[in-house]
């Protein structure tokens, strides 16, 4: 399998000719990670993990299931046709891969900021990304974990200690769209030194064996 990162949470994952793409949002190159797209993974509602207008466009070329928790329903507008609901806990297939998804709720921002669904994707029972949420899988040795290493939501101590519970081989920078020169020296700096595991940041475009 072959993984390309694009910028902050967008990964496309190749596998036996087909391509299956996770969480297209606005900060990345969509069009360029939906081009020959065969399924679609969307762990939530916001807009740096589902570009909508490019996700329509992509479908209006070629008509592909969309996979997300069941809130998203009501914010695909004419990708709707297209959607396929998951629960927490559920194992499926998509663009001939398997997929176990866990979790189910996006982390908190702030007490007055309403809490929406999340999920958190298992690709092929080997690279784990987890969505806005530090859900830790109990039933799994992940080989390779995208952790979000900045958002409004997280806190550094807490992605740390997230990366070392499931003490994955590897981990990549994942949800870094918001930062710049300045944060990545200091974020990669830190959690290369306390990650307790490979910790790097790809460039976006960046192809790695999966």
């Amino acid at each position: 399998m072959q993984l390309t990162k694009y910028a902050h949470s967008c990964l496309r994952l190749e596998h036996d000719g087909a391509v299956l793409v996770v969480d297209p949002g606005v900060f990345s190159e969509t069009s360029e990670a939906l081009d020959g797209v065969d399924a679609v993974l969307v762990t939530h509602e916001h807009q740096d993990h589902l570009d909508v207008a490019a996700l329509t466009g992509a479908l209006e070329r070629r008509q592909v299931p969309v996979h997300g928790p069941a809130s998203l329903a009501g914010v695909l507008g004419d990708a709707a046709e297209a959607f396929v609901p998951v629960r927490p806990g559920e194992s499926f297939t998509a663009a001939g891969v398997p997929v176990r998804a866990y979790g189910g709720q996006h982390a908190v921002i702030h007490p007055d900021i309403p809490v929406i669904e999340n999920l958190g994707y298992l690709l092929a029972d080997v690279v784990y990304h987890p969505g806005d949420a530090l859900f830790v899988p109990d039933d799994v040795q992940v080989d390779t974990l995208f952790a979000p290493i900045h958002a409004p939501w997280s806190k550094f101590s807490e992605v740390v200690d997230f990366i070392r519970a499931v003490a994955p081989r590897r981990a990549y920078a994942l949800h870094d769209g918001l930062l710049n020169a300045n944060g990545f020296g200091v974020l990669d700096r830190q959690y290369t030194a306390l990650s307790k595991t490979d910790y790097r940041r790809l460039e976006p475009g960046t192809r790695i064996d999966a």
